[in-house]
């Protein structure tokens, strides 16, 4: 009798398992990724400028050199995202499918400030599983005025003249600071330090554009294109227009060819002149 119990059987030793030796091993899965790139919005007294960069990435890996950031809600508000391309894609579908809704129960757009109301309740609704994303609202208040609201990936918010998210953020809103918020500048009896929200359309958007130049020049996760939405308020007295909307956004100077279109997109349709993209090159390094 064999010590297995029945005839004929034998003894072998046991091989041993591959990751017996070694211990247990893990495998991990992330359903995140950081897609690089940076938004900004700043804000004036009767208009909103709200712009991003064009590249998408992973690490050094360049997946697209145009994936478009910035999206038009309504004729009055426009959406900036950052952070994981997947998400910012869902994320906003579900806006508009929202936005949608809200029109045909209603008759009308909703408002800036409850586009952000609604923003903030859906992101801190998914606060256990977050969008991996960084939100930037930017438009017109329900007095014509200029607004940005900033959000947090799992929906803390609040108004500014002025924000940047993403790769370049801490490259981009140090600027912003400085030449829009004015911090740390003193008045002197031969230049008095302006008051932020002031500045006119020209002077924001050349401060964007270089804000977004010298950051592509620093940060390998920033480039390829630039796109910068401007929202206002096509308003006329007469046949005369005024205040942001009188500014011909195809004749301001720039040494870097570039093109102006109307801003397609979102849930209502689009009045002439209320929001219109800007489109110039950045480097492709």
């Amino acid at each position: 009798m064999s010590v297995l119990g029945y005839p004929g059987a034998s003894v072998r030793p046991a091989a041993a398992h591959p990751h017996q030796a070694r211990g247990p091993v893990g495998h991990q899965f992330s359903p995140y990724d950081s897609n690089g790139g940076s938004i900004a919005a700043v804000c004036g007294s009767d208009f909103c400028v709200i712009a991003s960069d064009t590249r998408q990435s992973t690490g050094y890996n360049i997946q697209t050199r145009y994936k478009p950031k910035v999206f038009r809600l309504n004729d009055k508000a426009t959406l900036a995202t950052n952070g994981f391309a997947a998400d910012a894609e869902a994320f906003v579908s579900l806006i508009r499918q929202r936005l949608e809704w809200y029109r045909h129960a209603h008759g009308r757009s909703m408002p800036l400030h409850s586009i952000a109301r609604m923003i903030s309740t859906m992101l801190y609704g998914k606060r256990f599983f977050p969008y991996y994303v960084y939100n930037i609202l930017g438009g017109l208040d329900e007095e014509g005025k200029g607004a940005v609201y900033s959000f947090d990936p799992v929906g803390s918010y609040e108004r500014e003249f002025c924000r940047a998210a993403g790769a370049a953020q801490s490259l981009i809103q140090p600027f912003l600071d400085n030449q829009i918020m004015f911090r740390n500048q003193v008045s002197t009896p031969e230049r008095q330090v302006p008051t932020p929200g002031q500045m006119t359309l020209p002077e924001v958007l050349k401060i964007v554009t270089d804000s977004f130049t010298s950051a592509t020049e620093r940060h390998i996760e920033v480039g390829d294109g630039l796109e910068i939405y401007v929202v206002r308020t096509p308003t006329k007295l007469g046949a005369q227009a005024v205040g942001a909307a009188s500014v011909d956004l195809a004749a301001l100077p720039s040494a870097v060819p570039q093109t102006v279109d109307e801003a397609y997109g979102g849930e209502d349709e689009q009045e002439d002149g209320a929001v219109m993209v800007i489109r110039r090159d950045l480097k492709l390094d």
